[in-house]
């Protein structure tokens, strides 16, 4: 399962965040480091199309698609010298696939800031700088191993130093790893050290009314833009209140504040993009489901996402876009009529495509 992680300074506003998404209830006070360890959840969204399809086929059972949501401790500046709760802030984000960078942008009277005045691009410069500053330490580290072998005269030890020069300096330049130019020997170096800066990253802003008037979100979407990275504003503590209300009626409030869509939705679309993430739909008696994949999985790969058992038996893949599907009261409307496609193990799984797997046993 692909996990995102939630990064910002104290108090802005990430717990009300991470409840909002994950509908839990974990502390969300207003001083800093009101959460030290970890808070796992998980962010659902109703996928429509498998409601459609539990509806055709009997389904007993719903399962919708979803991504794992880490609230991380607030960082501080310092963070990658101990400062906070240092290494064990920065080691949390080392073990997720994206992250939720939350951006403060709402007014100073109610919640203290740990830098006493909202200003976003200073706060995102924060939080990068101690990221960037603990991979300059895993770089050092790795040149600092790989050096006697280059003097030596090892090739390949001495190109590698002098790629981890460049990105040294690219890093020192105050820009992150994921934005340095490589070819695909140098990919595998990069991918080796695991860098913080590599992954990618949506910018949250975290915003009132105020923070609206005062277009403070517009700074963090041109930070966003600017870096190449997928951006939102949000309202955290009103998704949060309206989770109490009728989802019509919480609708209305949200689009009086501006907004089309819950952050639910829109969150997993924009995390789908920045994974490069893909839904396929399986449905039977027992349960229709909607299953995340990376782009250009295969057939064999998503049946081992489902069972391994489906997978080392795999006969064939039947396939339909939901879309098509759509046409026909059920599968065995649609696969009568010829609208169903086999495929074997190396069709590449699309979204949307409504996928029974066949198997030996």
């Amino acid at each position: 399962m692909k996990k995102a992680g939630i990064v910002g300074l104290p108090n802005s506003g990430k717990s009300t965040f991470f409840n909002a998404i994950t509908d839990q209830n974990v502390p969300a006070e207003e001083y800093p480091f009101c959460t030290i360890e970890p808070n796992n959840g998980v962010l659902t969204v109703v996928d429509e199309r498998v409601n459609k399809l539990a509806q055709m086929e009997g389904s007993q059972k719903i399962i919708y698609p979803f991504i794992q949501i880490v609230d991380i401790a607030g960082l501080v500046k310092g963070a990658s010298h101990g400062e906070g709760l240092g290494n064990q802030f920065l080691d949390h984000i080392s073990k997720v696939d994206l992250i939720l960078h939350v951006v403060r942008c709402f007014k100073i009277d109610d919640v203290s800031h740990p830098m006493g005045d909202v200003d976003p691009e200073r706060d995102i410069e924060i939080v990068e700088t101690e990221l960037i500053l603990k991979d300059l330490e895993t770089i050092e580290k790795r040149m600092a191993k790989i050096s006697k072998q280059a003097k030596s005269g090892d090739i390949d030890s001495r190109n590698e130093l002098i790629f981890l020069q460049r990105l040294k300096e690219h890093l020192e330049s105050g820009k992150l790893s994921v934005m340095f130019e490589r070819n695909e020997s140098e990919s595998k170096i990069i991918d080796s050290l695991f860098l913080l800066t590599e992954k990618p990253v949506i910018y949250i802003a975290n915003v009132d009314e105020w923070g609206i008037d005062r277009e403070l979100n517009k700074k963090v979407e041109r930070v966003a833009k600017n870096k190449g990275f997928s951006f939102l504003a949000i309202n955290a503590r009103l998704e949060y209140e309206l989770r109490q209300m009728e989802k019509d009626e919480a609708k209305e409030f949200l689009e009086a504040y501006g907004f089309e869509k819950f952050i639910k939705e829109r969150l997993f679309e924009e995390i789908k993009k920045s994974l490069r993430l893909i839904c396929f739909l399986t449905a039977t008696k027992n349960e229709a489901r909607s299953w995340v994949v990376p782009e250009n999985s295969s057939a064999y790969e998503a049946a081992g996402l489902i069972h391994t058992d489906i997978q080392k038996g795999f006969a064939r893949a039947e396939v339909i876009s939901f879309n098509e599907l759509i046409n026909f009261s059920c599968m065995k409307e649609a696969k009568e009529a010829g609208a169903i496609k086999a495929h074997g193990k190396d069709y590449l799984i699309k979204e949307g495509d409504v996928v029974h797997f066949l198997f030996h046993s």
